[in-house]
């Protein structure tokens, strides 16, 4: 049952650069549902991009959505051959988070859908379409396929594993978005029929070194039906959600939790707060564990290194670890508009690796291609795949087939030590 916050961190000391004087670490990351207005917006972007890579693979999208009160606007650069009803998805997309009715706030058949789409800019264009090296060398005739593609834009991209669960993912962003699909799930299934799309949460992560020993707390803020009673709120959410989902070993007595802690979560989705696609980052990747290039995911072809190049750096990395060169890696790689070849691959152990981080980074360039082309034929990135990782993360999904998180390359690194 729900204990009462502890405002004061453990032995009531002040954290120090995350430590307490007995050598415990805490790190918090957070995650949202699919209701969220900002997570709205991702859904949808992506759902765009979905329909038209379906029909045209080598479109150009880079389509943006935001929502408010009975509004939602979708606006972009797209080139494309192909006819898509955008409104038709934008409702269909809305309907299916859940937003039926307008006493949820917000309505998929009422809601006013405007719309705003521009070409390409041709001074981008021509970067894609051929790259620098492309017409370096055109006349010597040594260009190969791979390095006909720019990259859109210019960019740093980070991909990270580590081995803290079995997806080789951070505790903390893996429990929050379990928490998260949780919420969905158990509204969907109508286990809790009184909860409403939007909902976020936040889960606290005791460490001791860098072993993950126990969970310290966890918030989960969740709409909800405006008669139900926050106690019985509170001990729905703590039983058939959280306590559903989190491992029994990493709760225990002192563990604190927070259901709805202003006691009330009636206005919620785009009625409660405007939302725009790609300022949800931190819940997409790895909750704050990483870097972050700054660049967002949704609604961007994979001609976009902010996105292709992330999930190749995720699988790069991923395969590191898995392959037991470190137990924690982090891969940056930079890049210069309308250039094929980044200008830099680096790696990070963190101190865990079993070889010198340069050597390590040796056999991940001569394993990963990194050049835009050859990441979209690799992980064949030229179709509908984006939606179903607009909600609860694009990494660490094992109820998800995704080519990124493949550890198909694992045995061929460790023969390369």
């Amino acid at each position: 049952m729900p204990r009462s916050a502890r405002l004061a961190s453990p032995k009531g000391v002040m954290l120090v650069a995350g430590f307490t004087p007995d050598g415990k670490r805490y790190f918090t990351s957070e995650s949202v549902t699919e209701g969220h207005p900002d997570k709205i917006c991702d859904q949808i972007s992506d759902a765009i991009l979905d329909a038209i890579i379906a029909q045209d693979k080598d479109a150009r999208v880079a389509c943006e959505t935001c929502v408010t009160t009975g509004l939602v606007v979708v606006m972009g650069e797209i080139t494309t051959s192909c006819y898509v009803d955008i409104p038709r998805i934008v409702r269909e997309t809305i309907r299916g988070i859940g937003y039926t009715r307008a006493k949820y706030g917000f309505d998929c058949d009422t809601c006013a859908v405007i719309t705003s789409i521009d070409e390409q800019s041709p001074d981008i264009a021509m970067g894609v379409n051929e790259s620098l090296e492309v017409r370096q060398i055109r006349a010597a005739g040594l260009v190969n396929g791979f390095e006909r593609v720019g990259a859109g834009d210019q960019g740093i991209v980070y991909g990270f594993a580590v081995n803290e669960t079995p997806e080789l993912m951070p505790m903390p962003i893996s429990l929050a978005h379990k928490i998260a699909r949780r919420l969905a799930e158990v509204r969907k299934n109508n286990i809790l029929p009184y909860l409403r799309p939007d909902g976020k949460t936040q889960v606290t992560v005791e460490y001791q070194g860098s072993k993950p020993v126990r969970v310290d707390a966890v918030v989960v803020s969740a709409q909800h039906h405006p008669e139900v009673e926050h106690k019985k709120l509170e001990a729905d959410i703590i039983g058939k959600v959280i306590q559903a989902v989190v491992p029994g070993e990493l709760i225990d007595e002192k563990t604190r939790f927070f259901v709805n802690p202003t006691g009330r979560f009636v206005i919620g989705g785009p009625q409660g707060d405007s939302g725009l696609t790609g300022r949800k980052i931190m819940v997409d990747t790895y909750g704050g564990v990483a870097r972050h290039g700054g660049g967002s995911f949704s609604g961007k072809d994979p001609t976009k290194v902010d996105r292709s190049g992330a999930y190749a750096a995720r699988w790069a990395a991923k395969n590191v670890v898995a392959a037991g060169l470190a137990d924690k890696c982090e891969v940056q790689v930079a890049y210069v508009i309308g250039v094929a070849r980044p200008v830099a691959v680096t790696i990070d152990t963190f101190g865990t690796g079993k070889l010198p981080d340069e050597e390590i980074g040796r056999i991940v360039r001569e394993h990963f291609d990194f050049r835009p082309a050859a990441i979209i034929e690799a992980l064949n990135l030229r179709r509908p795949i984006y939606r179903q990782v607009a909600a609860y993360g694009h990494f660490g999904r094992p109820d998800l087939d995704l080519p990124w998180e493949n550890t198909d390359l694992a045995d061929t690194l460790r023969e390369g030590i």
